[in-house]
């Protein structure tokens, strides 16, 4: 289901997944079967975001992202593909961000560029991400 005020422009969407009011996908943007994208989401055109993926309230996923089967994302979480943002920074690089099978990323919590969310693992409501995360761990922010 696309909901009528959600701007999907991607062809890419899999079966059963609802994406609902006021979520842009961009042309390019890849999205797996049975996923929940919850309203005031903005996805662009190099993210995949794999099967049974739940996508809370107010979550921009930039390019350079993926997010595996079976990710929960909280509300508000927060994700940075570029370590020295700048306003037209002609010298822009990229950093990818893995969000691997299962893991679980809590509300408010920001995933700095370059870091592998391991399989499993759940990042804490409100944590700074500026590593990556082992397999099956419970991240606090840094400890």
């Amino acid at each position: 289901m696309l909901h009528k005020l959600s701007d999907v422009q991607s062809n890419n969407i899999g079966e059963g997944t609802n994406v609902w009011q006021f979520c842009v996908v961009l042309p390019n943007a890849k999205i797996g079967k049975n996923c929940n994208i919850c309203s005031h989401c903005f996805i662009e055109n190099d993210v995949v975001i794999g099967d049974n993926v739940t996508i809370k309230n107010g979550v921009y996923l930039y390019d350079g992202i993926t997010v595996e089967d079976d990710v929960f994302i909280g509300p508000n979480a927060t994700f940075c593909n570029d370590r020295y943002p700048k306003s037209k920074n002609k010298n822009f690089k990229l950093e990818r961000i893995l969000i691997k099978k299962g893991a679980s990323i809590g509300a408010n919590a920001t995933i700095l560029p370059g870091v592998t969310i391991g399989e499993n693992s759940i990042v804490a409501a409100g944590a700074v991400v500026v590593a990556d995360v082992d397999k099956g761990k419970v991240y606090f922010g840094k400890q």
